[in-house]
């Protein structure tokens, strides 16, 4: 068997809260509460399973998820629509603007327990096939 990522646990002040951001943003379903999470599950069969914490214990950690063009799009739109900043920059120097990283589009926000979210449209290091010519 390969070895694939099938879950992780998001701390979040608000389960609830921040597993609804998410999903609105990206366009997927909040699954129903299991114990103390609060699941939403990817396209790949990952499953992130956000869990209320004190404030306090939250270390901010960093999600990257690859989205087709349109799928950016409308989830870029969503995160304009609702007034969350944005960035193209995981350090913030570039705020209200995208990237345009290895061919694609690219764009950071922030959701509610103060992790750091990153759309993008192409993997890290992406090229573009080689055309072959006849």
């Amino acid at each position: 068997m390969s070895v694939q990522l099938n879950h992780t646990i998001v701390h979040s002040r608000d389960n609830r809260e921040s597993a609804e951001f998410l999903a609105h943003v990206l366009g997927l379903e909040v699954g129903a509460e299991w114990g103390p999470f609060i699941p939403v599950d990817t396209a790949n069969g990952v499953t992130l399973d956000f869990a209320t914490i004190p404030a306090e214990k939250i270390t901010p950690q960093h999600y990257a998820f690859l989205l087709s063009e349109e799928e950016f799009d409308v989830a870029f739109e969503r995160i304009r629509s609702a007034g969350v900043p944005y960035f193209a920059d995981p350090h913030g120097r570039f705020p209200g603007e995208i990237n345009h990283n290895d061919g694609g589009r690219g764009v950071y926000f922030t959701d509610p327990a103060g992790h750091g979210m990153e759309i993008i449209t192409r993997p890290y290091g992406y090229q573009e096939p080689a055309a072959t010519g006849r």
